[in-house]
């Protein structure tokens, strides 16, 4: 980014993002999943997205995401279920594993973050790989 740029850096981008994730209706998302996940300070410190139901979170702020971190998915009937999408994009899905409460999911998330993650960054998965 440009020194004077009006968009917002890293932090500020994935704590906006994480307010409207936290304010989005319980139609869309399971609260529970939202405020275990935001409760955690690595999680927290990630790009959170939504989508039909689950959370994904990614190390940098713009499109394209990473998918090398777990997502969290509700299983019908109750409880969630931990999968990582693995590259290169569109390839299969790895199950984690499945958990009954929503801290038990972020603890396997948790528990399966790829080497080295830190918070998102303020660009794509490309900048991730930049020095």
């Amino acid at each position: 980014m440009t020194r004077g740029s009006t968009e917002p850096q890293a932090p500020d981008a994935v704590a906006i993002t994480w307010r409207k994730v936290r304010e989005t209706s319980d139609e869309l998302i399971d609260p529970a999943m939202v405020e275990a996940a935001c409760a955690h300070p690595l999680l927290r410190a990630l790009f959170p997205l939504i989508s039909h139901g689950s959370l994904h979170f990614s190390r940098c702020t713009a499109f394209p995401w990473t998918n090398d971190v777990p997502s969290v998915y509700p299983r019908p009937g109750g409880g969630f279920r931990v999968v990582r999408m693995n590259e290169p994009v569109g390839a299969s899905r790895q199950m984690v594993g499945d958990a009954e409460s929503a801290e038990e999911a972020v603890a396997l998330v948790v528990a399966h973050l790829p080497p080295g993650c830190g918070p998102a960054v303020d660009g794509t998965a490309a900048d991730l790989h930049r020095p």
